[in-house]
This record gives C-alpha cells, sequence and structure tokens, in this order.
C-alpha cells in the first residue's frame, strides 16, 4: 500500500461520491480476507491503515493464558505467559497479546481475492449512496437526458443512475429520441437488491405544481399559493392560486410578462393547454372561476349535497362544458363539488331564477351578450 494506491481512492471517492471512510474500512476488510486467504488462518487478527501514508500492519490477536488447552475451540487465539513475556515482560495472563504478523507479499490469490472484495464492497457503497440522494428528492422534479427505450418505457440518464419512466406515466402522444432532455417528477425511489430503482412521472399533477415553482419565484417564495390542481395530462390541466397580497395578481405573477413564465410549461409539456384560476374561499366565486375559459352568470349551491347549479351564457354552455365535457370535469375536480352546469335558456326553462329559498351568486361582468342579442 503506498501514496499511488491512497491517490487511487480518493480518485475513486471522487468519482463514484461515496464516503472516504466507508472505502478505508472497505480496503481494511479486504486486506484481512487477503491474508486469512493467503495463509489459511481463522486466528483473530486485526488491521490498522494509515490515512495519510497507506502504510498498513495486520495483527494476530490473542489471549494471554497460563496454560494453552490442546482441545479448546479458542486454543488458536491463546498464547501463554511464558511466550507473551519474549515480546513484553509486563504481560499477565488475561491481557491482550498483539503481534505483527503482515506478509512480506501477499500473492497472486490475495490480490485478486482482495480486489474481488473490494468491488463488491464499492458496489454497495455506490448504491447507498445513489439511494440516500434520490431518496432526499423524492417529489422533487429534475432533469434527464433520454438514454433509450423499448416498447412501454423510457430511460432516462440522471447521471449516477437511470430512471424509469414506465408506459403508465408516460403523456400520450409523446415521443422521446435518443439526447432529449426530459423534466419529471420524482415519483418512486426504491431500494432492491441490484440498486435503486429512481421512478419518475410525466403525467403527475405534482409535476406542473413543481414546474410553477421553478417558473414563478412568488410560488417558491410562498407570497403565491397553489391550493390545487388537476390534469388530465397531454391535453389540458387547471390550477388554482392564491395570495394574502392586496396588491399582487396571483394570475399575472404566474402567466409572466408577455406570457414567458407560462409558455415555458406549456412548451415543457408539449403544448399541454393550462387554465390558471383565482381560488377563492366562497365556494360559488371558486365554482365560476374553475369554469374559465367559460363566463358564468351565476352560481348556486347546495352545501348539505356538495353541488351546484351553474347559469352560462348561451353561446358559451359549449365552451363550458368542454370537448367531451373535460372542461367541466377538470372544474369539478378541481373544487371538489359537483357541477351541474346549464345555458342561460335552459335555466329559464326549468324555471330556475331568484324565487326565494335559492342561493343565487351574481358576478358583476359576468359576460357580455354580443350585440343584436
Amino acid at each position: 500500500m503506498n501514496t499511488n494506491l491512497l491517490d487511487a481512492v480518493k480518485a475513486l471517492v471522487k468519482v463514484k461520491k461515496v464516503d472516504e471512510e466507508i472505502v478505508f474500512n472497505a480496503l481494511e476488510m479486504v486486506l484481512l480476507t487477503a491474508y486469512k486467504k493467503e495463509t489459511g488462518s481463522n486466528a483473530k487478527s486485526s488491521v490498522t491503515f494509515n490515512r495519510e501514508t497507506g502504510e498498513y500492519h495486520i495483527y494476530a490477536e490473542k489471549t494471554v493464558v497460563e496454560e494453552i488447552d490442546p482441545l479448546s475451540e479458542n486454543a488458536i487465539n491463546e498464547v501463554t505467559v511464558a511466550e507473551a513475556k519474549k515480546y513484553d515482560e509486563n504481560l499477565e495472563a488475561g491481557d491482550l497479546f498483539r503481534i505483527e504478523v503482515t506478509p512480506e507479499n501477499f500473492g497472486r490469490v490475495a490480490v485478486q481475492t482482495a480486489k474481488q472484495v473490494m468491488i463488491q464492497k464499492l458496489r454497495e457503497a455506490e448504491r447507498g449512496s445513489i439511494y440516500d440522494e434520490f431518496s432526499g428528492r423524492e417529489g422533487d422534479i429534475i432533469t434527464g437526458t433520454v438514454k433509450w427505450s423499448d416498447d412501454r418505457t423510457v430511460y432516462v440518464d440522471l447521471g449516477r443512475v437511470e430512471g424509469i419512466l414506465p408506459f403508465s406515466e408516460q403523456i400520450e402522444g409523446e415521443h422521446f429520441a435518443p439526447n432529449d432532455k426530459i423534466k419529471c417528477y420524482i415519483s418512486e425511489v426504491r431500494k432492491t437488491t441490484k440498486g435503486p430503482e429512481i421512478f419518475l412521472s410525466r403525467k403527475s399533477p405534482e409535476l406542473l405544481k413543481r414546474l410553477f415553482e421553478v417558473e414563478v419565484p412568488e410560488i417558491y417564495s410562498g407570497v403565491i399559493e397553489i391550493k390545487a390542481v388537476v390534469r388530465e395530462a397531454g391535453s389540458r390541466s387547471k390550477i388554482a392560486v392564491y395570495t394574502m397580497d392586496p396588491t399582487l395578481d396571483p394570475i399575472g405573477a404566474c402567466v409572466g410578462p408577455e406570457g414567458q413564465r407560462v409558455r415555458n410549461i406549456v412548451n415543457e409539456l408539449h403544448d399541454e393547454k393550462i387554465d390558471i384560476v383565482r381560488w377563492d374561499e366562497d365556494p360559488a366565486v371558486y365554482i365560476a372561476n374553475a369554469l374559465s375559459p367559460s363566463k358564468v352568470i351565476s352560481v348556486s349551491i347546495w352545501e348539505e349535497e356538495n353541488s351546484s347549479y351553474v347559469v352560462v351564457p348561451d353561446y358559451q354552455l359549449s365552451l363550458a362544458i368542454g370537448k367531451a365535457g373535460q372542461n367541466a370535469r377538470l372544474a369539478a375536480k378541481l373544487t371538489n363539488w359537483k357541477i351541474d352546469i346549464k345555458s342561460e335558456s335552459q335555466a329559464a326553462e326549468d324555471g330556475f331564477g331568484q324565487e326565494e329559498g335559492s342561493v343565487l351568486e351574481d358576478f358583476e361582468e359576468a359576460y357580455e351578450k354580443p350585440e343584436g342579442e
């Protein structure tokens, strides 16, 4: 062992990003394993390793006894008082006797053993280091490079490990080529016998939330709070935001100057439409906001049934409901209220209006009718 090996150890620690002490402890174990295999001895032994010079010494450790019983299983780890005093006159029965037994060289077999044990220990240390790093990032977003993919799974290079993007967490219609940069949500980190497995998601609503935290400083700092996020990944999302600062427009802050902040997110999600709505503690107002981009005339709510009756302009009915009911469905998920949407003429046919007992909320400037209506 010499300074060259120490340099190699330090380089290994830097590349593999494992704790230096773990590597040195593994080296000490390697030395003992190699020594026992070389000598065929099962006697108790220990090693000291100088982290500065690279020098090492192997010692046999024996208990000093008056007389050794040759039939005892522990006889190999004992030495008589008379023999021990040849090395140290102060030793008495019961003391620990240490004598250096470092071989001048280990030989080919010992070197091979040392190499195998060292590789195994380093793999274990690296796997543990990777798991510790990524388990702490569960629930975060990460940028990686697409390495390769099969029919259903995309494998993403995250630096020290490959991330796994399962088919179930991919956005329908997205296709990635090798070397494409990709942002993903770290949904789960598993510890396995083959090393940590990092599972990624592109469909999770949390990905959208984290992207807004990255793009909008006011959200990251906590000035603006994200109250709820719902997604039909690849198609449309809704996000409800709120601030206690009366001087700040939370929607405008999320959109950003000339729409740049939200545009960056839309581009990352390959043109997924994003509705940013204002959260309100009044459920009627919140429901009306959640139906954006549709305008709303009125909202009646029944708290006992957690349901609402929404009236929209006739010409906005299809917009409020959305293609295949998507806008209404997402609004219901965002607010956690059942939403029954009716056009103004349908509401009149139902006899729904300002009769006694209804819970009808008016919204100023809810909509402007086209000229001629």
